[in-house]
């Protein structure tokens, strides 16, 4: 047996295997057995996730740039980009009272691409604040709020809270004079909430007044909590898109 059949036979019995079988979807033109039928083409369709996401049909207005803008799509992007680049600042930041200050200051000497890597970081943060509210304000004057959208305009808006927190969030993580004072000022705002003021400074705090717990909190939050729950979001936002009609047109 030469070693072309060899190999020939060894990757026949890997796709038939259980470990093959349970990893591709039905209806995969990879499959062992696959055959060019309706039901396996539909297969395809129904099982890729960028087919999935975008719709059949859309409207031919929506695929005007004057319309839209590409204001979510830009949104989108800029997260990526901001996912991206913290990975990359990660590796070289340690969210603590007597290493924070220096990190970043090496960030900016020290590290290979550490500071263009910063900046793309801080002002994608800025960029991605003014493309969401762009992109609402743009759905708000298209009336795209309206019914059957309802839903996906409050999820839209939570969408909005939640890039504004993740910004102020890292706001605090330079950990230098104008964040200090500026997260100061911020949680001494949000003890002015009726009834439960002071519970909500403590909160974000995590002390009486700005510590490295709160520097290590509003790490935690930046990096974890709130890129976690803006994902999810997004992706209900993205389905509803489909499941509403698509983009919506004028009235």
């Amino acid at each position: 047996m030469t070693l072309r059949e060899r190999v020939k036979e060894a990757g026949d019995k890997l796709h038939g295997s259980q470990l093959v079988d349970s990893i591709l979807r039905p209806g995969s033109p990879f499959k062992q057995g696959y055959s060019d039928s309706p039901r396996n083409r539909s297969y395809v369709i129904m099982n890729n996730v960028l087919y999935h996401l975008h719709p059949v049909k859309v409207k031919r207005h929506g695929v005007r740039l004057s319309y839209t803008l590409c204001l979510g799509g830009i949104s989108f992007f800029l997260f990526i980009l901001l996912t991206i680049t913290g990975i990359f600042l990660m590796f070289y930041y340690a969210p603590t009272a007597e290493n924070a200050y220096q990190d970043i200051q090496e960030l900016s000497t020290s590290v290979a691409f550490g500071s263009l890597v910063r900046n793309m970081h801080r002002w994608g943060a800025h960029l991605m604040v003014l493309s969401v509210f762009l992109h609402m304000s743009r759905v708000f004057y298209h009336g795209a709020y309206k019914a059957p959208r309802e839903f996906n305009w409050v999820v839209g808006v939570i969408l909005l809270l939640l890039t504004l927190l993740l910004s102020f969030t890292g706001y605090l993580l330079p950990w230098d004079q104008l964040a200090l004072w500026a997260v100061t000022v911020g949680t001494n705002m949000a003890s002015f909430v009726p009834v439960f003021g002071g519970q909500v400074q403590f909160l974000l705090l995590g002390a009486v007044a700005v510590s490295a717990d709160t520097l290590l909190r509003w790490y935690v939050l930046h990096v974890l909590f709130l890129p976690f729950v803006i994902v999810i979001f997004m992706a209900v936002h993205f389905w509803r898109v489909r499941k509403d009609g698509g983009i919506s047109g004028p009235l």
